[in-house]
């Protein structure tokens, strides 16, 4: 059995939730070493308090694994943790290409309960999301290319009782970009899931 299987995973599922939403928006899977699948997190680093609780969130996950943080760039840092126990939890497979070729989208047994639909929003918005005013109105958007991620965070949203707006965008390279606008009851949303980006 793989050292990597061997080390255990924080059974919370509030905490797995949370982090599926994260990966879902700015992770991916791979495996450099090809003993170990490793999740990597990108965040700009005008994030620096969202950076920490990256870190100590896959930290409380995975509270065996060492978690590295490198810096892609001037503006960016990679937080990456390897575990075998990534692809099952997340729903997707390292060696099945990007996450829209895969056309991923959230786990059912999170879409099923809307308080861990809440811990996964927190995650999408954090990473694929903004909050900012138009007009003085204040406003939260989340944007991505995978048509059913969109599509489970479009219907997540109205699960909870919101009134989100869903726009198609076709980008350059030809595929779509999925714009969710939540224009009504937005400070209502930020501390249902406690959003917060900073």
């Amino acid at each position: 059995m793989s050292y990597y299987r061997r080390l255990p995973l924080n059974p919370n599922k509030k905490l797995q939730a949370y982090i599926i939403g994260v990966a879902l928006g700015d992770g991916n899977l791979s495996n450099p070493n090809g003993r170990a699948v490793r999740l990597r997190i990108s965040c700009d680093k005008k994030y620096p308090l969202l950076i920490k609780h990256f870190v100590n969130s896959l930290q409380s996950l995975l509270p065996k694994n060492k978690i590295g943080i490198v810096g892609r760039g001037k503006n960016c840092v990679d937080i990456s943790v390897y575990s075998n126990h990534l692809p099952k939890l997340m729903g997707w497979e390292w060696s099945d290409g990007p996450k829209d070729k895969q056309n991923v989208g959230v786990p059912n047994w999170i879409k099923k309960d809307k308080n861990l639909a809440k811990e996964c929003l927190r995650g999408l918005f954090q990473t694929d999301g903004s909050i900012y005013k138009d007009r003085d109105y204040l406003m939260v958007n989340f944007v991505n290319v995978s048509p059913k991620l969109s599509n489970d965070v479009f219907k997540m949203l109205k699960q909870l009782g919101y009134q989100p707006n869903l726009q198609n965008f076709k980008q350059i390279n030809g595929k779509l970009k999925h714009t969710i606008r939540l224009a009504k009851n937005v400070q209502k949303f930020i501390e249902e899931t406690g959003y917060w980006k900073k």
